[in-house]
């Protein structure tokens, strides 16, 4: 079966910004066309003829022109008058190069209704249209007043029985009414003129409401959009794919972010419905299937030789061990079991300037994966910057690309000499001051705190690349305001990350990404699979924990049936708990340092599937306690050296 290319379309609803802005940042992120949405065009300066030039300079192709509203089943003189109305709109699509225009549903309060009634009127609009080299789509509104449903909408163009008269579907309007997209697979493809996507939250609210407001990217919500296009896929369908998204963050983000998160839903949606279609009629671009990622090879830390010195006694304190020395650059390898924390103080390279853009800050995390280079070939593929810098004497050239808050991710994979990067590039060194290691055996997983407005972008970003799966949405109730975190992660578990969305600056996370001028990586959780041991041989090291207050012990021996000396043993070593039906999670914090970062310990026994949510506020509260009022200056916070016990003059 023949293929037809891909053609990637969207709305200009879908952005912020004016419609010269609009048109510069679809063409950057590489779409084929546009829907013009008539709004738009109304509060344009120019005229249809200037709108086609400028879309015609970007080399983007007008697909669509919409809406045209309550057309379908009116009664006299008001049918008349819809006529001329859509006769006025030809006349402008003419000019602007643009044959086809979407008809919505109806929701005149005056619209009579009757399947024949309408599929007369469309009938007769389709002549008109014919007569001008133009064609007219019929859409179902989710609310409209007699059509609301893709069926009754195909049955009217069906009736119409006329080439220039098809119908347009669109993911949100079947389902978000809840109705089966296999329905769709029933309809000639040569018959569906246009197909429109947008995803959203499953919120039980208003329908037009929650269509005007919160529809997102494919694969950032939580309908069916890849069931919609595969039976779509089935049909035969050879048209353009276009985004009609309506979101309040979306009108007040870059439109340039938007325009490139949009492409890149299409892309990955399309990678995945031709997985599971292989009949389909459209070709998108050929990429490596997901990424199977095997955890965090590496978390590689920014610093200056104050920072690292100060860092490496808090590692030492936590059980790591200094092992190796790069063989040309001024970084150290510091590990205890799986886990590798890399403290790098060169001053040349990415490293160096990230420290200059953001202190000590985390730069650069190494996932393991199964094949580096098909990761980079699909990042790419889907729209993102690959890294690159200067390989310096004894160094491996390992793949990677541009990731959260400007930091880095390299790709390590076991078939290839990268998997030797630790042999190859650092020399053994013996720890001059070595501690009792403390159990911990990886890295359970990465949490990134970035803006709210940020989280779709980077959740979408990391479910089109890896084989993840987001959790559903928590909300963290700061002392300063709310925080929403997100966990995606790996079925298997080997990758975990939590995205934390700060909405005020007065938040602990918001002071974060403010003092750190926009850094990812706010916190690393190691795994251990025995918590209490590990504290003990923590406080051996000299390791002071975040203290927690007496009355979330009181609290935690009311909520869950502990045994009192049991619950004294969490209390004395200062370790959270929480629990599911699945098992329990034991939580343990290193205090916060630099602008807010800090390490945290966990325990998962059995099938405990959280983060510990529950104890999130009690957290947050006791670190904001530590790093004091916002303003504070960075040089009163509590020291760094107050990790390890070994400077007295900090807050308790």
């Amino acid at each position: 079966m023949s293929r037809t290319p891909l053609k990637t379309s969207i709305a200009t609803v879908c952005l912020a910004g004016d419609l010269r802005e609009k048109l510069a940042a679809i063409s950057a992120a590489g779409f084929d066309g546009i829907e013009i949405f008539e709004q738009d065009f109304i509060a344009f300066e120019h005229g249809a003829r200037e709108v086609a030039r400028m879309a015609a300079d970007q080399g983007l192709e007008i697909t669509l022109f919409q809406p045209f509203r309550d057309f379908e089943g009116l009664p006299e003189p008001l049918r008349a008058r819809a006529f001329d109305r859509a006769e006025r709109k030809f006349d402008l699509m003419e000019r602007m190069g643009c044959d086809l225009v979407l008809i919505c549903s109806s929701v005149h309060p005056e619209s009579l209704g009757g399947i024949d009634r309408m599929a007369d009127d469309f009938a007769e609009l389709g002549e008109r249209a014919a007569a001008r080299g133009l064609r007219v789509g019929f859409e179902a509104l989710a609310w409209g007043r007699h059509v609301n449903d893709h069926r009754d909408a195909w049955e009217v163009v069906r009736r119409a029985d006329h080439p220039a008269v098809g119908l347009i579907v669109d993911s949100f309007h079947t389902l978000g009414r809840g109705i089966d997209p296999d329905t769709i697979r029933r309809i000639p493809g040569d018959r569906i003129f246009f197909v429109q996507l947008a995803d959203a939250p499953k919120i039980d609210m208003d329908l037009l409401y929650w269509s005007r407001h919160f529809r997102c990217m494919p694969g950032e919500g939580d309908l069916d959009v890849t069931g919609f296009m595969r039976a779509v896929a089935a049909t035969g369908y050879k048209g353009p794919l276009s985004l009609e998204v309506f979101n309040d963050q979306f009108r007040g983000g870059s439109p340039r972010t938007i325009a490139v998160d949009g492409r890149r839903s299409l892309l990955h949606l399309m990678d995945q419905v031709a997985r599971l279609e292989p009949e389909i009629a459209i070709a998108p671009p050929p990429m490596p299937p997901r990424i199977h990622a095997r955890g965090v090879g590496f978390v590689e830390f920014a610093a200056d030789e104050r920072e690292a010195e100060s860092l490496g006694a808090l590692l030492r304190a936590m059980g790591f061990r200094r092992e190796g020395r790069h063989v040309s650059k001024a970084v150290d390898l510091w590990r205890q079991g799986e886990a590798r924390v890399v403290v790098n103080t060169d001053r040349d390279g990415f490293a160096g300037a990230s420290h200059i853009a953001h202190g000590l800050n985390v730069c650069d995390l190494g996932l393991a994966v199964d094949d580096a280079q098909a990761t980079v070939e699909r990042a790419r593929a889907l729209g993102a910057a690959t890294f690159a810098q200067a390989v310096g004497p004894g160094e491996l050239d390992i793949p990677a690309i541009r990731g959260v808050g400007g930091g880095v991710l390299h790709f390590i994979d076991r078939s290839s000499g990268l998997a030797k990067v630790w042999e190859t590039e650092f020399r053994p060194v013996e720890d001059d001051a070595p501690a009792t290691p403390a159990g911990l055996t990886g890295v359970d997983h990465v949490a990134q705190t970035m803006n709210y407005e940020e989280m779709l972008t980077w959740s979408l970003f990391y479910l089109s690349l890896f084989e993840v799966e987001k959790q559903p949405m928590v909300d963290v109730v700061d002392p300063g305001g709310l925080v929403r975190s997100q966990a995606i992660e790996a079925e298997d578990g080997a990758l975990r990350l939590t995205l934390n969305g700060a909405e005020t600056h007065r938040t602990f996370a918001g002071r974060f990404i403010a003092d750190s001028f926009g850094s990812s990586v706010q916190h690393v959780a190691f795994a251990s699979t025995d918590l209490l041991a590990t504290a003990e041989a923590l406080a051996q090291n000299g390791f002071a924990p975040l203290p927690m207050p007496d009355n979330y012990y009181e609290d935690l021996a009311a909520r869950f049936a502990l045994d009192d000396a049991y619950v004294a043993r969490l209390r004395a070593a200062n370790i959270l708990y929480d629990q599911d039906a699945g098992g329990r999670f034991l939580q343990l914090y290193s205090r916060p340092f630099g602008d807010g970062i800090f390490f945290e310990i966990v325990e998962r026994q059995g099938a405990y599937a959280g983060y510990g949510g529950p104890n999130a506020p009690f957290r947050v509260a006791a670190q904001a306690r530590l790093m004091g009022p916002p303003g504070l200056p960075r040089d009163a916070r509590s020291p760094m050296d107050d990790q390890t016990g070994t400077r007295k003059g900090g807050r308790p």
